[in-house]
């Protein structure tokens, strides 16, 4: 993890400014931070010390259940909070949040900013909306599974997972997010190939066609 300074930093407040979700100045103690690819944001289990709000990349939720097994359960994009339940619930069960581009962050201190959040009207306005649309967006992709083909639903998750046109997920992940199993999954990932949607490289897959894939996720959109 890295941790912008002096100009870099600078920019990076004034060209991706979020004031406007606040009803008091924030400029002064909030930090920068970067993280590489499947660097963990948050630790399972550990709670954080910041709250963050993601200004570029993407990032994974995890959770290691009782037998050992670990699940993928959704998505972190930009203009999205990281560690949004820990700044409400002084006990809270801690997910593991792993980065799974180059991902960079505004984060606030939780002992500098915990109060003043949780006493800002316009912040909580603004956090409500988004946890109502993390609701609804989790309710939808359960419903998918049942409604959709895979190979919908897969090109969906390739395209919020790739990085940098490369789709490198491992595909035990895949099946247990998806609901599908391995042979499914592999099936259409040939199609997809055979079709010139991806190209295999190794154990990864460089996506090919972009609107292929875009045409693909459309039907989930419009439900």
């Amino acid at each position: 993890m890295k941790i912008y300074k002096g100009e870099k930093k600078r920019q990076y407040v004034t060209n991706h400014s979020i004031v406007h979700l606040f009803s008091f100045p924030i400029e002064e103690h909030i930090e920068v931070h970067e993280y590489e690819r499947d660097e963990w944001i948050i630790q399972e289990d550990r709670r954080p010390n910041y709250l963050f709000y993601v200004i570029e990349g993407k990032a994974k939720i995890y959770v290691t259940y009782q037998n050992g097994k670990v699940s993928l359960l959704n998505f972190i994009n930009a203009d999205e909070y990281i560690g949004e339940m820990e700044l409400l619930n002084d006990v809270y069960y801690t997910k593991g949040i792993q980065a799974s581009t180059k991902t960079i962050c505004f984060a606030f201190p939780f002992h500098r900013y915990r109060d003043r959040l949780l006493e800002d009207a316009k912040f909580l306005r603004e956090l409500t909306k988004f946890l109502s649309v993390k609701a609804t967006n989790m309710a939808a992709k359960y419903s998918q599974s049942l409604a959709f083909p895979l190979e919908n639903r897969l090109a969906d998750f390739i395209l919020q997972t790739a990085d940098r046109g490369v789709y490198k997920e491992k595909h035990v992940t895949v099946c247990d997010y998806l609901g599908v199993s391995y042979r499914h999954l592999l099936h259409v990932l040939t199609q997809f190939c055979e079709k010139n949607y991806l190209e295999k490289e190794g154990r990864n897959y460089r996506i090919k066609q972009y609107d292929s894939l875009y045409s693909l996720t459309e039907v989930l959109k419009n439900k």
